[in-house]
């Protein structure tokens, strides 16, 4: 009977330590944003410089436990989602009608997208619920003739759940905020604008 009890109180601690282990792990996601729905047709097969720069501070967007120095932190590498960032712009330029290259020209129109912001945060909330807040931030710099227009465009997130959201929940919700982002940078009409005069 002691053997058995012994061999339980054992397995119990394992299991605690498992689970305990996990909740500590880093994540580091795999993106994969998406420009959806009609954006507007005004090109008209125009050439236009498109680049995708990483502007934030770090490639850490938090800790899924909320504290600063925690192990357990949610990570997004440059070399990720920079490049997924570039094809998705390209595409929606494509789709508005205009004809993208990563190459520069004089007198090219050009658009300089960047990603300024990109966290995860912890929310106040009831026991045993979680809470997180994610921000996506744009910025968009479009130049063409000697005239330049910057805009900002940013997409957040909260999701009450009752466990830590686990590594394709915390995906799933990074690339929606980046996708809204991207999609409410392509919907301005002043971009577009700008590109055909």
């Amino acid at each position: 009977m002691r053997l058995f009890k012994t061999v339980a109180w054992l397995g119990g601690l394992l299991a605690f330590m498992l689970v305990a282990g996990c909740a500590s792990s880093p994540h580091y996601l795999q993106t994969n944003p998406k420009v959806s729905g009609n954006l507007p047709q005004v090109g008209s097969g125009q050439h236009v410089t498109v680049t995708v720069v990483d502007g934030r501070e770090s490639n850490v967007l938090g800790t899924r436990s909320g504290a600063a120095m925690a192990n357990d932190t949610i990570t997004v590498e440059a070399y990720d989602v920079i490049p997924k960032l570039q094809a998705q712009a390209e595409a929606a330029l494509a789709q508005m009608g205009f004809s993208p290259t990563t190459e520069p020209a004089p007198n090219r129109p050009s658009m300089t997208l960047t990603l300024a912001q990109l966290s995860y945060d912890k929310a106040d909330a009831e026991p045993v619920i979680d809470k997180t807040q994610l921000l996506a931030r744009l910025r968009a710099e479009v130049a063409n003739d000697n005239l330049v227009y910057t805009g900002t465009y940013t997409a957040k997130r909260e999701q009450t759940t009752a466990l830590s959201p686990n590594r394709e929940a915390n995906t799933e919700m990074v690339n929606d905020v980046l996708s809204r982002a991207l999609a409410r940078t392509f919907n301005d009409p002043q971009v577009g604008q700008l590109l055909v005069r």
